[in-house]
């Protein structure tokens, strides 16, 4: 979008105002150090989790499968059902609040180290740097001219980002779709949601972690955004020093900052070509970093060759800067009112979650009376109600269940007082009650149907169900 105005009103002409700016091409320098080194640890640590779990084994099958065609999510040795979509609620709320409590006390923690479009960002970044080179090499390769070896670099990087891209979307499909199953059907024998959500996923990395990077967090992630809500003027963040730094300038090596009227800032500009999304950390806080620390990890180097500490640019709180804390308040003031009550929140939820699971009973049954027929009366005059029972096994052992029947006088099951489901199944059986005519008033009555399992009382269900009396 552009608006014309006139610089002087005598004048005729006039000049365009643009109001976006174009973007330009961030190229990252690499850094070592602590909090580089901590990054990439994670980095690991969510990729060999990510890629590892579908390929581990739990009795006989895959250990975490989100199983859509069996409508069962195996985790390990629990069984979950869509009944216990419960816990899917639990889990949303517990990652919420994690978020907010780490947030609160250090700022993007999770932006900055467990983010996947940090990790997988990061990624690609080491397969580019490997292929085309460092910052300075990359620069040049893309100003130069179109030549054989350029272009081969640049297919090389492409096609192992490609690579890459696809082998993840295939694991993200294999906690839907047995892994052994989708191996077996690869290439063309998948099918098409199964093709689709590979290369959706695969896509959507292959192009926001190799194209737009930076602008992903910086224009469509909603919570780089309302991150300063959450932010207080004790929570730590990445900061840089402006009363010890500033003025800043370069300086010849041996002479006295102090002297000359400087700070301890010798403008080398490192801290920003380190930056994952451009922005120059001596500016202050601002929305689009995402505590990554790249700019300490660059800085410290710089301080040590000067002959001056470490710190200029650091972890810390706005507070802690403002009022010279030492390393001790800084940490006294992390356990505030605000944290406290997240974390007792959060503590008590997981709580009760983890006490919900190993109290869960794993037996799930559903009664429903047969509307077909709602009462009939047997060649000895009795009454008989039908029912349809739904019984799931949640364990991964066969059971034999014993069936009973409770709550007006004489009432019993005709037929088979048993019955056997296997594992992890799901099995729906008809039985009939049946009661003298005179053991109820006429209308709806309640009766109980009592599921247990043989060989172990603490697998029992109790459901409620009316019985119809004419």
């Amino acid at each position: 979008m552009e608006s014309k105005r006139k610089d002087d009103p005598g004048e005729a002409a006039e000049s365009p105002v643009s109001f976006y700016e174009k973007h330009k091409k961030i190229y990252i320098r690499e850094v070592k150090g602590w909090w580089n080194t901590w990054r990439w640890a994670l980095v690991w640590f969510t990729q060999i989790i990510f890629f590892g779990l579908p390929w581990l084994s739990w009795n006989g099958r895959q250990a975490v499968l989100l199983h859509l065609v069996e409508r069962k999510f195996y985790f390990f040795g629990l069984v979950l059902w869509p009944q216990d979509v419960f816990y899917l609620a639990i889990l949303l709320i517990v990652s919420a609040y994690g978020l907010f409590l780490f947030t609160a006390v250090a700022g993007r923690l999770f932006c900055g180290y467990a983010c996947p479009q940090t990790v997988y960002t990061e990624i690609l970044m080491w397969i580019e740097n490997r292929i085309e080179g460092d910052r300075a090499a990359r620069i040049k390769l893309d100003k130069g001219p179109l030549t054989a070896r350029k272009f081969s670099l640049k297919a090389a990087k492409h096609a192992v980002w490609l690579l890459f891209s696809l082998w993840t979307g295939f694991t993200l499909v294999a906690y839907f779709t047995p892994v052994e199953e989708l191996l077996a059907e690869l290439p063309f024998g998948l099918s098409g949601w199964e093709m689709f959500w590979m290369i959706f996923y695969g896509g959507f990395l292959y192009m926001q972690a190799g194209f737009l990077r930076e602008q992903v967090c910086k224009y469509m992630c909603p919570y780089a955004r309302f991150q300063g809500v959450m932010f207080d003027p004790d929570t730590l963040i990445i900061t840089y020093d402006p009363e010890r730094g500033e003025p800043r300038g370069a300086r010849r090596k041996g002479v006295d900052a102090k002297a000359a009227g400087q700070g301890d800032c010798i403008d080398c500009g490192l801290c920003v070509v380190a930056c994952p999304t451009g922005i120059d950390i001596r500016k202050g806080n601002q929305y689009e970093c995402i505590g990554c620390g790249a700019c300490i990890d660059v800085c410290e180097p710089v301080m040590d060759k000067i002959g001056l500490p470490r710190g200029l640019i650091r972890y810390t709180s706005e507070n802690a800067l403002a009022r010279h804390y030492s390393s001790k308040d800084v940490t006294g003031h992390i356990l505030r009112p605000r944290i406290i009550v997240y974390t007792l929140i959060l503590l008590a939820i997981i709580a009760a979650a983890v006490w919900s699971l190993a109290t869960r009973i794993p037996l799930k049954v559903d009664v429903i009376r047969d509307r077909s027929t709602l009462a009939r009366e047997a060649d000895d005059g009795s009454i008989e109600n039908v029912y349809n029972l739904k019984i799931m096994n949640t364990t991964e052992a066969p059971k034999r269940y014993a069936l009973s029947v409770e709550g007006l006088a004489g009432i019993e099951l005709a037929g088979d007082h048993a019955v056997d489901v296997e594992s992890a199944e799901n099995h729906e059986i008809t039985v009939v009650v049946r009661v003298p005519p005179e053991s109820g008033k006429r209308g709806a009555n309640t009766i109980y149907f009592g599921i247990k399992a043989e060989g172990n009382e603490n697998i029992a269900v109790r459901e409620k169900a009316t019985f119809l009396l004419p």
